[in-house]
């Protein structure tokens, strides 16, 4: 399933690195990694802590698109 998300470019705003982010988040810089990568969907609970990092919406920063091959 194909989890698209702003990761990056939020974390490029804030001027804050992987390690830092995961800090902030509870998770490891390689779980960070993995989102931004799109290798890793995070629970919901992680969704909603990044959300209120970035002070934005959940649909903000992720989006789901169907594969159109399945």
């Amino acid at each position: 399933m194909p989890l698209y998300n702003t990761l990056k470019v939020q974390r490029a705003k804030l001027g804050i690195n992987q390690g830092e982010l995961g800090k902030l988040a509870g998770v490891s810089r390689q779980t960070i990694s993995s989102i931004e990568r799109g290798e890793y969907n995070p629970s919901i609970t992680l969704v909603l802590k990044l959300a209120e990092i970035f002070d934005t919406s959940v649909e903000e920063m992720f989006r789901y698109e169907e594969d159109e091959n399945e």
